[in-house]
């Protein structure tokens, strides 16, 4: 992200396309999220050459994961898992799977539809975690360009409202708490019929603690997107200033502690 952002700045490119879960909440100064794109499916799964899925996995099995988030609510249905760092592109971390250095991983879903794997000729077996929250973003698109891009009116025409309206709302979330990648944090917004509901979790990586809420609230259907994108973000400051109010912050900074001397 960071050098893709570099090359905005130097002109050396007009736009960059991110997968929206990696942009910072926080843009350097003259760029923009001038779109974003439809949301793929939003969820993990859980990959694996002998298990069917998580409860079949044997006592103290080792997951491959990057992420505290995943770790956190991997460890809150099975505490006994040995969660490890994985590291390398999609199709690195497939190899290490088939390797036998874990027992299973966890992917983003998103992930693997846009590379077209088939899981099932590779001679894995997939389990849909629908019951993790997932990353701000995760399974759509952002994206950006410098404010002063001279096709920016094209752009916009990328954008997904309903789609915008939801991440804007997970990424108000991430920024109230001075969340990151760094820590385990989870926040998910999804409209259903005119319904915005948000949960959201934090917590430690090892599961000993953690800490859910959630809100819902009705999206006036006569409202413009604009005013529904400012609807979505204040509901995600109720939620983020709920979990605040019970000690989201001290159990995030507690966290990344450990996550720092792991």
């Amino acid at each position: 992200t960071k050098e893709l952002e570099e090359a905005l700045l130097e002109n050396r490119i007009d736009i960059a396309v991110h997968s929206l879960k990696d942009v910072p909440v926080n843009l350097p100064n003259g760029l923009m999220l001038c779109a974003i794109t439809k949301r793929a499916q939003w969820q993990d799964c859980l990959l694996s050459v002998k298990y069917e899925n998580l409860q079949s996995l044997p006592f103290n099995a080792k997951v491959g994961t990057t992420s505290l988030r995943r770790s956190l609510q991997l460890k809150m249905l099975r505490s006994d898992l040995d969660t490890l760092s994985l590291r390398g592109n999609v199709q690195t971390r497939l190899q290490k799977l088939k390797n036998g250095e874990f027992d299973a991983i966890v992917l983003a879903k998103a992930a693997l539809d846009r590379l077209e794997i088939d899981l099932h000729a590779e001679g894995l077996k997939v389990e849909v975690l629908d019951s993790l929250i997932p990353a701000m973003g995760q399974g759509a698109l952002g994206i950006e360009c410098a404010e002063n891009c001279a096709f920016l009116e094209s752009l916009q025409k990328l954008e997904d409202s309903q789609t915008s309206i939801c991440c804007l709302a997970e990424r108000e979330f991430i920024t109230l708490l001075d969340g990151g990648c760094q820590v385990p944090i989870g926040v998910f917004a999804s409209i259903d019929g005119d319904s915005l509901r948000i949960r959201a979790i934090v917590g430690l990586p090892d599961g000993s603690a953690s800490m859910r809420d959630e809100e819902q609230c009705t999206l006036e259907s006569s409202a413009s997107v604009a005013e529904q994108k400012l609807h979505a973000q204040e509901l995600a400051r109720i939620v983020a200033q709920r979990m605040i109010a019970n000690g989201a912050k001290e159990l995030l900074a507690k966290a990344y502690d450990m996550a720092q001397n792991s």
